[in-house]
């Protein structure tokens, strides 16, 4: 029994996340929930059970996370993670392993743009320092609980990327 609560994870937990490229559907969640259980379930590094749990947040974030106290990931562990969600998001019609793009809100809506695109929103001021982003580069659970995955672009990477005098809006 590896799988356990995402709540029951320590604070310095090492976590994952896999933005969906489009939100899902009441019963997509339930489907890719139950997938990523099954695979958790099993999820081992070298024979050793991780001690591992997910969440997802705002239909389209699936966070994975591991106690890294209990039995560490290795290399062939998180690839074979990142296989199995790639199968699914296939499978489901959907990207699941992109970190390239950047998810923010806007008029209440969760929404996605290339680099390039979320810099020039920037530039023509659609999106400013206190537009909501989802920050997909956290590693740790206390981060995620703490902190969130969304937050004004200001208090995020998103800020110094976009936002520095002289290259945003």
């Amino acid at each position: 029994m590896p799988r356990i609560d995402f709540d029951g994870l320590p604070d310095h937990g090492r976590a994952w996340v896999f933005p969906a490229t489009r939100a899902l559907s009441p019963d997509e969640e339930v489907a890719l929930l139950a997938e990523v259980d099954a695979f958790l379930g099993s999820w081992a590094a070298h024979g050793a059970p991780l001690l591992s749990g997910r969440t997802l947040e705002a239909g389209h974030f699936l966070v994975v996370a591991v106690d890294e106290d209990a039995s560490q990931p290795s290399g062939c562990s998180i690839d074979a993670l990142v296989n199995r969600l790639e199968s699914l998001a296939a499978a489901m019609g959907i990207g699941l392993v992109e970190h390239g793009p950047v998810w923010y809100r806007k008029d209440g809506q969760i929404r996605v743009a290339s680099r390039e695109e979320f810099r020039a929103l920037a530039k023509a001021g659609e999106v400013a320092p206190d537009t909501p982003v989802f920050d997909t580069t956290l590693t740790r659970v206390g981060d995620v609980r703490a902190r969130g995955l969304e937050r004004p672009a200001r208090e995020s990477w998103h800020g110094r990327a976009f936002f520095r005098e002289g290259r945003g809006g």
